[in-house]
């Protein structure tokens, strides 16, 4: 099947099978291998992405069903050589450990960001459910997204005084 989409602000056009997955897709196709395929049944969301600016867990979508959508993966979340200010905080926070789960995460936090700008940590806590990190304890995952909340509120504030 013949599949149009937009990955990272760029233009795909593939003939796919109808089973292929969307991380497949993305992983061996388009070769974004910062899309990780870790349970293949949704639970673990390594492979979280944003369809239609939704986080999406593409071990769960087939390629075909997203023909037509805008996908955002971890490569494309910031301008090549930059980091977003999520990568950035989990960075500087010690969000991460081996890193396998942290694209998805940090895919997951950038959608929730989006709707719950200035989150409490039970907010951050109960956004995280369906991502699994099997090194922390969470604690500086946590930390790092509400750090980057915060970074991220004054260019949000920004944009909504110059919209009014």
């Amino acid at each position: 099947m013949q599949i149009q989409v937009k990955v990272n602000g760029v233009d795909y056009n593939h003939s796919v099978e109808p089973r292929t997955l969307l991380v497949h897709y993305l992983r061996d196709v388009l070769r974004l291998t910062g899309t990780h395929v870790g349970c293949e049944t949704s639970v673990c969301g390594a492979c979280t992405v944003l369809v239609d600016n939704k986080a999406t867990k593409s071990c769960t979508l087939l390629a075909v069903q997203a023909d037509g959508c805008e996908i955002t993966t971890i490569e494309g979340l910031a301008p090549v050589g930059e980091l977003h200010p999520l990568q950035e905080s989990f960075r500087q926070n010690h969000g991460l450990q081996c890193g396998f789960c942290t694209a998805g995460i940090i895919m997951t936090a950038a959608d929730f960001l989006q709707e719950c700008p200035d989150p409490s940590e039970e907010d951050i806590r109960h956004a995280l459910k369906g991502n699994l990190c099997r090194c922390t304890g969470y604690h500086n995952i946590v930390k790092s997204i509400a750090y980057a909340a915060k970074q991220m509120q004054p260019a949000q504030k920004l944009v909504e005084e110059v919209a009014v």
